[in-house]
Parts: structure tokens; sequence; C-alpha cells
């Protein structure tokens, strides 16, 4: 399968494009919260494609027990395909996956049920598909999908962005690059950044907003990397194949900022067949449990964890087509996956003990959504 010539919006037949997962952000920082007597977490961010698309780019939802409702449509923020919240609290920075042009949109959040926007860059680039805030707090990374390329911009008072203070380009061997997601690693210290086109992850050094290449892990030819995860120890890290439906255990060496592949784990059970795409991977956490969202059979992947041992023990149907991302009420007990193609935000159970998915047990109607994010 060749992505040569194939934009953002075309690959894979999509509607629009997607952001995916990470779990080094503030995604999961904000995310210890217990629950007394009702769910936390109640005021929901989802994000959808607007251009060629049905959605809305940026709504509101509220969450009453699992159910979500729309609460409002944020105006101007089109083709929201993902988030990140900053260090402050206040803001929310988000992709407006545009191609050829790109930007990255911050907002206000200090009343978090009505967003306003601060300002918006660009990306120096194509199809913006997923940014993360450093840990310094200090830039937003954003990764260029069509333009295979990872862009800094440094956050200034009150949140805004500034104009970029460094851009990288990937060059695939035998496809076109297509940069999918960019991290920083628990130490704070490198940045990846994982190319679905050029089959490898990036790792950089990264000082004063610049990025500086360290080590190029390439994967075999067509694995099609598109996002990974660390586990809880920050020793391993789980590489999310989309074009394979695999996932890659590495060892990380944060003292010498090296990966190294060790085994590769299938998502998806023996002998399946027909199209099969991962989309989304993120870890409980306690670290015990990984998940993994499967375009095609459209499937939620439950594996078992601990470091580099990876299993999977389940897959069951998300309730809709095209389950492009998958996110963690912040008390873990639900799973609300973005099915783009039903165009429908379904939640599932999780049960605490066995970290497995019930039946679905509820739906919301999203054009074209892309991704769920709790506020």
């Amino acid at each position: 399968m060749t992505m040569t010539g194939l934009s953002r919006r075309t690959f894979l037949g999509a509607a629009g494009a997607a952001g995916a997962a990470t779990v080094l952000g503030t995604q999961f920082a904000d995310a210890a919260t217990t629950e007394k007597g009702c769910f936390a977490g109640t005021t929901v961010y989802i994000g959808s494609y607007t251009t060629g698309a049905t959605g809305h780019g940026l709504d509101v939802a509220t969450r009453s027990g699992a159910a979500l409702s729309l609460l409002r449509t944020i105006p101007g923020i089109t083709d929201t395909s993902w988030f990140d919240r900053g260090a402050d609290g206040k803001t929310l920075y988000v992709t407006n996956e545009g191609d050829p042009s790109g930007y990255v949109s911050a907002l206000n959040i200090a009343d978090v049920t009505k967003p306003k926007l601060l300002n918006k860059v660009s990306s120096k680039g194509g199809a913006p598909t997923h940014l993360s805030v450093h840990s310094s707090g200090k830039y937003v990374l954003a990764a260029n999908y069509s333009s295979g390329s990872v862009v800094v911009l440094p956050i200034l008072a009150g949140g805004k962005l500034g104009p970029a203070t460094d851009l990288v380009t990937h060059h695939g061997a035998e496809r076109d690059a297509h940069a999918h997601q960019v991290v920083n690693d628990p130490s704070g210290r490198w940045v990846l950044a994982v190319d679905l086109g050029a089959d490898s992850v990036y790792v950089y050094g990264f000082a004063a907003g610049k990025l500086s290449l360290h080590q190029q892990l390439k994967l075999p030819s067509g694995a099609g990397p598109r996002h990974l995860a660390f586990d809880r120890t920050g020793k391993f890290a789980y590489i999310l194949g989309e074009l394979r439906a695999e996932v890659t255990v590495a060892s990380w060496d944060a003292a010498a900022g090296k990966l190294k592949a060790l085994s590769v784990v299938p998502a998806v059970p023996a002998g399946s067949t027909g199209d099969r795409f991962p989309g989304e991977i993120l870890v409980s956490n306690d670290g015990k449990f990984v998940y993994a969202t499967v375009r095609g059979p459209n499937t939620l992947a439950t594996f078992t964890a601990s470091g580099a041992t990876l299993k999977l023990v389940s897959n069951v149907p998300t309730g809709g087509n095209w389950p492009r991302h998958v996110a963690l009420d912040p008390s873990e007990s639900r799973f609300y996956v973005s099915n783009q193609r039903s165009g429908t935000v379904t939640w599932l159970p999780r049960d605490p003990a066995t970290g497995l998915p019930g039946a679905v047990a509820g739906q919301l109607a999203v054009g074209s959504v892309n991704s769920v994010y709790f506020a």
C-alpha cells in the first residue's frame, strides 16, 4: 500500500484525518480525579472535521453519569483533530487540520464550558494531526501529517502561541513521510516523533525550542507506526502500527535517548482478514493494561501489560464504524470511543479488576467525530 501522492483526507478513504494518542501529556496528569458519588470530568471537548465533512469542529459536551450531551459549538474552530492542555490549566491547544496549510489554536478555558479563542498560528505544514504540550510547559509540539514535519511553537504569556522556533522534516525511504504524533519522553529531555510513512520513530534532543536528531528507529517496511505510549515505569514504549494491526514493544533508555525494538504483538485475533487499521493506543494509570482501537473490524483491543510483556486478551465491538480514538474518563470507569464514519461517540463500561470493557452502553451523534478530551 503506497501513500505517495495521497492526501491526509483521501488516505484509507477517510472523510477526514485523525489525531492519535499519547499518555505523556497533561491529559493523564489531569486525570488524577476521584469520584465521590458521581462521575468526575463532567465537561468534555469533542473534535470533528468540517472540511468536506459533517462535523462542527469543536463541541463542548456535558456528562451526566456515563451519558454525554452536547452543550454548545465553539464557532470558528475548524477541523479539530487533537487536544492538550497547558501547564496553567487554563489554556487548551487544538490542531486545525487544514491541508495544505494547517494551524494550531490556543483557547482560554478559565470557564471550561466556554472556550474562547486566544490566537492561532501556522503549523508550518499540512494536516497537523497531533500535538502535545512539552513537559516544561513552554512549548507546543505538533506533527504535520501531509508534509511529514514536526514543528515547535512557543507558549507566550497568557497562553497564546508564538511563531515557530523550529521545524524538522522527515524523509521516507519507500513512501512519503507522514508525521503522526510527537511527544516528549517522561524525562522531558527527549522528543519522539512517530512517522507512519517513514516507518520510523525519530528521537530528538530538545533545548531552547530546538530539535536535534539523535536516533531514527526504523521499523520493518510497511509497518506504518502511528502512535506510541510509554509504560508506567518509562522504560518501555508500546508503538502502535496503522498499516499492520500490531504493537511493537520497545525498550527506552532515557539516559542514552535510545529505543530498541524487542517484540511484536498482534492487535487482532489470529486469522483475522479484511481491513485492519489501528487508530489509538493508551495505557491505564496503573500500567497493567493497554488499549487500542482497530478500524475495519471496529474493535477495542485489550492487552495485559508488564514492562516488555504485552499480551492480547480481548477484542470487543466499539458499537460504531471506524474508531479513530478512544479515551478513558478520569476515573477510568468508562471508555469513550470516537467512531468517525458512523458519526458516533460510544461509551463502554470498564471492569477495574480485569481491565476489560463491557458492551456498549450508549452513544452520542457527532458528525465526522475525531476525538474526545476530558476537561
